[in-house]
């Protein structure tokens, strides 16, 4: 049986969530925001023991960053041999860059 990853999330995807919910507070559906985030926690908890089941990001082309849709967010994890570490969680139609 493959052993369980440990999930974490960078500073960067902590922003981004801070973000969503800020938004969804500003646009008045506070309820929204509360209801996203815990799907997105949701959606990531299952990365724990499957963390190859995300694609390859199709901008990089690298089999160790990888994102799972959860419309209309992209979650772009890396994965190693022990953890998987929650990098960016971003609208969908946003393409990443390299810095």
């Amino acid at each position: 049986m493959p052993s369980r990853h440990r999930v974490t999330l960078a500073n960067s995807a902590v922003v981004d969530l801070e973000n969503v919910r800020r938004w969804c507070l500003e646009q008045g559906v506070p309820e929204v925001g509360e209801r996203v985030l815990r799907e997105i926690v949701a959606a990531v908890e299952v990365l724990a023991d499957s963390p190859e089941s995300g694609r390859v990001v199709p901008e990089f082309g690298v089999a160790t960053l990888r994102e799972v849709i959860h419309s209309p967010f992209r979650i772009v994890y890396r994965v190693d041999a022990e953890r998987v570490r929650i990098v960016r969680v971003w609208r969908g139609e946003r393409l990443m860059r390299l810095p």
